[in-house]
């Protein structure tokens, strides 16, 4: 009997104690994820969008295809910006044949909070 409480309070529980801390911050990281945008990008695109909304008092047409470019340039950067975060975490648990459960664990609740915010967009 003294063997199992020992053990309960040991190396092994030690470990998965360690484990959980880690997957609870990897979880909460997560939950934090970063903006889709860098700082100095979202910058840049507020910008460009008060000057075409600015302009359309003189050039309506001007301004909305202005701002149709900016929108479809901003699509295209989110596409990029999600493909190069997919390939991020795919990159976690395809790359070796032996990765833990824990690891692929993680790499689930990565790819939940990553679809998360891919389905708030």
């Amino acid at each position: 009997m003294s063997g199992e409480t020992e053990q309960a309070g040991g190396p092994i529980a030690a470990s998965a104690a360690d484990a959980s801390a880690e997957a609870a911050t990897a979880v909460a990281t997560d939950a934090k994820a970063a903006p889709l945008f860098s700082s100095g990008e979202a910058k840049e695109l507020r910008g460009r969008w008060d000057t075409i909304q600015g302009d359309f008092v003189d050039e309506p047409r001007r301004a909305v295809e202005q701002a149709d470019s900016l929108v479809a340039g901003a699509m295209k950067r989110l596409a990029e910006v999600f493909a190069d975060e997919r390939a991020k975490l795919e990159g976690q648990w395809s790359r070796e044949e032996s990765v833990s459960t824990e690891d692929l664990r993680l790499a689930l609740c990565r790819y939940r909070s990553f679809f998360g915010r891919l389905l708030s967009v």
